[in-house]
């Protein structure tokens, strides 16, 4: 006869106890690893419903869209940002639109023709009117000449009524990214315009993302303008800075903007960003402090030795004449405001009469030295009245809200960029500009003496 074969269950079933145990372990080392993968330490939803969009636009392979990210080894913040469930937030700006037309004062805009589109205005003038008191008094805000670009661009620009996400690209110096995370009903509420150049434009046709024989052009989210930048100003950086700092002209409508730079993509809807960074701190602006700097004679310091703009003279000229009237290092004085230097990347504006008036100063400040408008960004929100309500929110918070990407560093047509400051050779400060007033900035005084040695590019 054949031998009876029995089986039995491994030892370590037969305890239910143990399999019990070992369930529950693995289940939570899931659960807490989904949990640290998936939500930023940095800015927390008070709702995980959330109806979170698709990515709306593929990009061909060509076009290298994701290339060059900037890392960073940042994972957590001191002062997390904690956004509102999302349908809230629609609602509430609904109702904030409606509320608020008219409450805030406006600012009359100067007229006139000259021979730039800012006015090319003396220093004594532009001065003149930081101390806005009389909403009669019309100020200088650009567009003393016509803004190049296309009727039916102006007219669906000027029904933008709630809020703008602005971004610029010229002499094809970046790449248009999407942005991630946007809730459902995001795209009916903003409008997302891309300002662009004809260098930019045909690398886009290059590439196959658009016909230039269209009269519009749509790329995903993004309604992509063309501005003539001929009948601008030379430098690329300085026509970035129209819309960059005259959104409000250009959106004469929209309640709240973004400026986001090209290099950047966002990650987090544009409304729960308004909402919590403006909305709800109560404030004109929001912009991230600068990640290294807090003084602005430091952010001057970097600028001549990286010769991120190459009149190293005109920069000391700024400095001294910022200097001489005013300007002060930062220091727990001048709290609220929590630095002196911002990382521009990314603003957030309220449009109002505060906010607008500072954009038109920064404005024509920019067009009066160069387009760092790092530079004269605290002598102006110092000096302005009535004065700027400012959230300058932490570095982490910004890297965890936008991925920052490196610049293109060729053409689509396969050839280097070339940057406006290679075309010109560094100038070296002048050895008789030094700063005859000893209390000039107080501690600026001893940066403007030693620092501007200049590089040559001979």
């Amino acid at each position: 006869m054949g031998k009876l074969i029995t089986t039995s269950k491994p030892l370590i079933l037969k305890s239910k106890l143990l399999c019990f145990s070992l369930f529950y372990l693995f289940t939570t080392l899931f659960l807490a690893l989904y949990t640290t993968l998936s939500q930023s330490k940095c800015f927390f939803r008070s709702s995980p419903s959330d109806p979170i969009l698709n990515s709306l636009f593929n990009y061909p392979s060509s076009y290298g869209e994701h290339k060059y990210a900037v890392s960073t080894t940042r994972s957590t913040c001191s002062s997390p940002v904690f956004f509102s469930d999302y349908w809230d937030v629609v609602d509430e700006i609904k109702n904030f639109r409606k509320k608020s037309r008219g409450n805030d004062g406006f600012l009359r805009y100067m007229k006139g023709n000259a021979d730039t589109f800012g006015g090319n205005l003396s220093t004594l003038t532009r001065f003149s009117y930081f101390n806005h008191q009389n909403d009669s008094i019309e100020i200088p805000c650009g567009f003393f000449k016509g803004f190049p670009i296309s009727n039916s661009d102006q007219s669906a620009m000027e029904k933008c009524d709630n809020v703008v996400v602005v971004s610029a690209i010229f002499n094809d110096h970046d790449k248009i990214r999407q942005p991630k995370g946007l809730g459902s009903k995001t795209i009916e509420n903003m409008c997302f315009v891309m300002f662009v150049d004809n260098v930019t434009l045909k690398g886009l046709e290059h590439h196959g993302l658009i016909s230039i024989e269209s009269n519009e052009y749509m790329i995903g989210v993004w309604r992509i303008v063309k501005v003539v930048k001929d009948d601008l100003y030379e430098n690329p950086a300085m026509n970035g800075i129209i819309p960059k700092y005259l959104v409000h002209r250009l959106f004469p409508n929209s309640q709240f903007s973004i400026w986001v730079d090209a290099k950047l993509q966002l990650m987090v809807d544009p409304l729960l960003l308004i909402h919590s960074l403006v909305m709800n701190e109560n404030v004109d602006m929001a912009i991230s402090k600068h990640p290294f700097y807090v003084h602005t004679m430091e952010e001057a310091m970097a600028t001549a030795r990286w010769k991120k703009w190459w009149d190293v003279n005109g920069l000391k000229m700024q400095m001294e004449t910022y200097c001489e009237n005013g300007l002060q290092p930062w220091s727990p004085i001048k709290k609220p405001y929590a630095s002196d230097v911002p990382d521009s990347a990314l603003i957030l504006r309220k449009h109002g009469l505060k906010n607008n008036l500072f954009s038109c100063l920064m404005f024509n400040e920019l067009e009066a030295f160069n387009p760092r408008d790092q530079l004269p960004f605290a002598f102006v929100r110092d000096h302005m009245n009535p004065k700027l309500k400012l959230n300058m929110f932490e570095v982490e918070v910004f890297e965890q809200v936008a991925i920052e990407y490196r610049h293109n560093v060729k053409s689509s047509d396969g050839t280097s960029l070339k940057k406006m400051s290679s075309l010109r050779r560094t100038k070296r400060a002048e050895a008789d500009l030094y700063v005859s007033n000893g209390s000039c900035c107080g501690g600026c005084h001893k940066y403007l003496s030693t620092m501007w040695g200049g590089e040559s590019n001979d």
